[in-house]
């Protein structure tokens, strides 16, 4: 009899312990399911057309406004054509590195790939350079939406001092950006990012592309339709490069500018065919057309006001011009449906940690998966909100953006690489090659990190 109670209470205790491991399980699928966005739900269907118009969408964005005052910088146009000749090596590199790395290691994320191939303590230090690099993307997203409407509340002030007589009249503080910066941020940005998934940015995807088309037509215009006025006052042209650092100082704007490289991984892996010779045309393609799109923009805006350029090339324009003001709204229309997006990476990483940590149970789970999103995403606007308020200008965030940039673009693709080629079977001769690109790729990331961020943080401390 106590043989047959003990073996009964060993059946009742194996049950509760298989459904505790089925409800652990059930939660950690939970979890993956509720923190980690996708790009396409159900099975890869993206063709390479549609790859490479995701990628530019992922790379034209707020970093064109930059180049012009690039240039500038850079020591004049042949500087800045060559250092973005050379960046772009690195840049097609990475981006092939990568889908390579995420094809061997069958992971769908970039700090998957990399946690996989490199080991868990790379993965955590990518997913730490992953936050903050996406929160300071946002804080110069929300830096750039502020100077376009600091310049529209200008322009008010401009068509009523012509349209009327006598002194203008005094500002008013709700039309200060300081003002409608916040209540945009409050009334339309965190209703946009508060949900758990997005599904609505499918229908603006064309919106930054179209911005960034736009923008670099009208820069080419305004250049060849410049007034008298305008052509006769001498602007100053860089004819030389004043030191190495100024040549190598543009470099995280290149690095912002043609970021594209944290999605390329989601990319890859939505692609239908996933053949690496495939990807690396979509690679080029891409980054060709941005190529071209920020050239183009870099060299008329700098052709135009010369050393006189703004850190945002639509600063140096009229704020009366309609042309401009429709730029300035598609650029921050584009802005505020791509910053929702941002947010929600970031947050699914912090998200993913927390819940983890925190949640075992699936009785918990949606209840703090809730409270858990709502503080992130009121935390995570309210501080860049605060941070692009004390911000100077845009050239400021993109100098720290740029530096981060570098682990995604150089170090973390060779570090995949040298990893990669420990247990990849290939010839003796190219895997030492591969081996020294990779390392090659870690020291100029390095350099770029190294030098970028000492030279923002010297800036930082000289002003204030």
């Amino acid at each position: 009899m106590q043989l047959y109670r003990k073996s009964g209470l060993d059946n009742v205790y194996t049950k509760n312990m298989r459904r505790q491991e089925e409800m652990e399980e059930l939660a950690r699928e939970s979890i993956g399911l509720l923190a980690k966005p996708t790009l396409e739900s159900g099975s890869p269907n993206l063709s390479s057309a549609g790859a490479v118009f995701i990628m530019l969408k992922s790379s034209l964005g707020a970093g064109l406004l930059n180049f012009p005052w690039a240039f500038n910088k850079a020591g004049g146009i042949t500087t800045a054509v060559l250092v973005e000749l050379g960046s772009l090596i690195f840049l097609i590199s990475g981006l092939v590195i990568l889908g390579y790395a995420s094809s061997i290691s069958t992971q769908s994320t970039y700090q998957g790939v990399v946690r996989e191939i490199c080991g868990s303590a790379i993965g955590k230090l990518c997913e730490i350079c992953f936050i903050l690099n996406l929160f300071m993307i946002s804080v110069a997203f929300l830096r750039v939406v502020g100077d376009q409407l600091e310049k529209l509340c200008d322009s008010l002030y401009v068509n009523v001092t012509l349209s009327g007589e006598g002194p203008p009249p005094p500002q008013h503080w709700y039309t200060d950006y300081r003002f409608t910066l916040t209540a945009l941020c409050t009334l339309v940005i965190f209703p946009l990012s508060v949900p758990r998934e997005i599904g609505f940015q499918k229908y603006t995807s064309i919106l930054g592309t179209l911005a960034a088309c736009y923008l670099t037509l009208v820069i080419i215009i305004k250049y060849y339709l410049r007034t008298e006025q305008v052509i006769m006052h001498e602007h100053h042209y860089s004819s030389r490069v004043s030191s190495l650092a100024s040549m190598f100082s543009v470099i995280p704007t290149i690095c912002f500018g043609f970021q594209c490289h944290e999605a390329c991984i989601a990319i890859y892996s939505s692609m239908h065919n996933k053949k690496l010779s495939l990807w690396i045309v979509v690679s080029v393609l891409s980054m060709l057309f941005c190529l071209l799109i920020y050239s183009l923009t870099g060299l008329y805006g700098y052709l135009t006001f010369g050393a006189d350029v703004a850190a945002d090339i639509l600063m140096s324009y009229p704020g009366n011009d309609l042309v401009i003001i429709i730029a300035r709204l598609l650029f921050g229309i584009s802005i505020i449906t791509i910053y929702p997006i941002v947010l929600l990476l970031g947050r699914s990483v912090l998200q993913d940690v927390c819940l983890n940590d925190k949640c075992r149970s699936v009785v918990l789970l949606e209840p703090y998966e809730r409270y858990m999103r709502i503080v992130l995403t009121v935390t995570w606007i309210i501080v860049t909100l605060v941070i692009a308020l004390f911000v100077p200008d845009i050239s400021e965030v993109i100098s720290i953006i740029g530096g981060i940039s570098a682990f995604f673009i150089f170090i973390f693709p060779g570090l995949c690489l040298v990893c990669a080629m420990e247990t990849e079977p290939i010839e003796p001769r190219k895997k030492s090659c591969l081996i020294a690109w990779g390392v090659i790729s870690i020291l100029c990331g390095a350099f770029v990190f190294g030098q970028s961020t000492t030279i923002a943080v010297m800036e930082l401390v000289y002003k204030f």
